[in-house]
């Protein structure tokens, strides 16, 4: 299976042309750049209008606006996973979007705990601490989401975003760990996205 990675995109998706061909196209999050329904509209009509079998797409920082929401009208191929899964041929797929309400109680936690073990592709919009997350002197990952990925023994790769000067990808213990993210650090240019084969 091939899976086409974005993230971070901040409302410059229609810049995105000539996409390589994939199995399922991935967003993990920050589609948004000031939260309003407008701009989430905007990405949802363009995400589902791509030309790809299977599409999924969770929330980052960014995308306040749907917090709470029950997203209806998605074509049937288009899945919005709000710590929720789905299977595509064969491979379990898991997303914890990054609302800030929850990033400042305890849900957020327990979002993380929630993971189900047979987890293959975990989407999250932060990244785990010390994979592809270091900017300003700092590693901005999650504790959690490490502690979380330890104990996923069918994992082959995690996709997230968030750290736009970490754009990559890194093979670590038999994981792929994609940062996605599609605008670099100083918001000027976009990167390429990352295509993985699992």
């Amino acid at each position: 299976m091939k899976i086409l990675h974005l993230s971070d995109t901040h409302n410059c998706h229609h810049r995105l042309r000539d996409l390589p061909d994939a199995d399922v196209v991935v967003h993990s999050g920050d589609f948004c750049m000031v939260g309003e329904e407008r701009e989430a509209i905007d990405f949802m009509n363009w995400f589902c209008d791509l030309p790809y079998e299977h599409k999924i797409f969770i929330c980052g920082n960014h995308d306040d606006c749907l917090y709470g929401a029950n997203i209806d009208g998605l074509d049937s191929n288009v899945h919005y996973l709000c710590n929720s899964g789905v299977e595509i041929e064969g491979v379990k797929f898991y997303g914890v979007p990054m609302f800030m309400s929850d990033c400042i109680s305890d849900r957020q936690s327990r979002n993380y705990a929630n993971i189900p073990a047979d987890t293959e592709v975990l989407i999250t919009h932060s990244p785990a601490f010390g994979i592809l997350d270091f900017d300003d002197n700092i590693n901005y990952g999650s504790e959690e989401i490490a502690a979380c990925i330890a104990r996923l023994p069918n994992l082959k790769t995690h996709l997230f975003g968030h750290v736009h000067a970490q754009h990559g990808i890194l093979n670590q213990n038999g994981v792929i760990f994609s940062n996605g993210a599609i605008m670099n650090s100083d918001y000027s240019t976009l990167n390429t996205p990352n295509e993985i084969i699992i």
